[in-house]
């Protein structure tokens, strides 16, 4: 199944990107990407699914083919506004929404000012706390401060990547090299803002994700990695106990990136929740 990118302007003039898999008849999946990736990681879930969804995927501002903006607009509100708008410019009205780490904070804040909007709704590894204590938080914000701007070489970004994300699969590493990095006056850099949202992140005050998590709706699934150090056990404990719309899965050998660490067991997770929706 192949993809069509597209591209439309937000309501402050941002010239957005996004991917579209599928017919405008199937049933409509929206994805949102984490803190640093970009549209394109969800194409082995959008192969997966298959031809019985449309699925759309946002490049979210400053990341991917979208435009990049100021630092101080790297926040949940922006994100969720940007959201508003490619939504309107779609024209979907009813979905199931799906979001990774920032993706997913952005998910559940839109959540809780749409009632009754979703049909669903999936979080992949981030709930209330994750985004500002714990190991997990501390790791992202060593990462954002210490990450380089550019690389001398392909195979030095190469061999960043395998660092810092030892349980990357040879395809996952292959779709960041190509989709977050680019060659630029001999050097390899960042196609997304990686200084501005740095900034952000080491300056911005997360969200506070209980109000959202206390207020869904609908059916919501969250997917906890295995070995995630960014959404404890606890806390998946505690949104179960908070509202009874959330179930909850962990993923067996998964860090926080369940989709790249084990694509095939999340992309099964994912089709079994979407298939216990009544979607028509």
């Amino acid at each position: 199944m192949l993809s069509e990118s597209c591209f439309f302007r937000n309501r402050s003039g941002l010239r957005l990107h996004f991917l579209r898999w599928g017919a405008s008849s199937g049933v409509p999946l929206v994805l949102l990407h984490g803190l640093r990736a970009y549209a394109q990681t969800w194409e082995s879930l959008a192969q997966s699914l298959g031809p019985g969804y449309c699925i759309y995927a946002l490049d979210q501002r400053g990341r991917g083919l979208s435009d990049w903006a100021a630092p101080a607009s790297y926040h949940t509100q922006s994100y969720v506004e940007d959201l508003e708008d490619w939504l309107a410019h779609v024209g979907l009205q009813r979905f199931v929404l799906l979001g990774h780490s920032l993706g997913g904070a952005n998910a559940l804040e839109y959540a809780r000012q749409h009632p009754g909007r979703l049909l669903g709704l999936l979080i992949e590894d981030i709930g209330p706390g994750s985004s500002s204590q714990g190991d997990g938080a501390a790791r992202i914000r060593r990462e954002m401060g210490q990450t380089p701007l550019q690389f001398e070489s392909w195979e030095a970004a190469r061999a960043f990547w395998r660092a810092s994300r030892p349980g990357l699969s040879e395809q996952s590493l292959a779709s960041r090299l190509a989709h977050s990095m680019q060659e630029r006056d001999g050097a390899i850099t960042w196609r997304h803002d990686q200084q501005g949202i740095a900034e952000a992140r080491l300056s911005i005050e997360p969200t506070d994700l209980w109000p959202a998590v206390r207020a869904l709706d609908c059916p919501t699934l969250f997917i906890r990695g295995g070995r995630s150090d960014f959404l404890p056990p606890a806390t998946l404990q505690a949104m179960s106990a908070s509202n009874p719309h959330v179930q909850t899965v962990e993923v067996a050998d998964a860090s926080h990136y369940v989709h790249d660490d084990q694509g095939a067991v999340f992309n099964t997770r994912v089709a079994d929740f979407l298939d216990s929706l009544v979607l028509r």
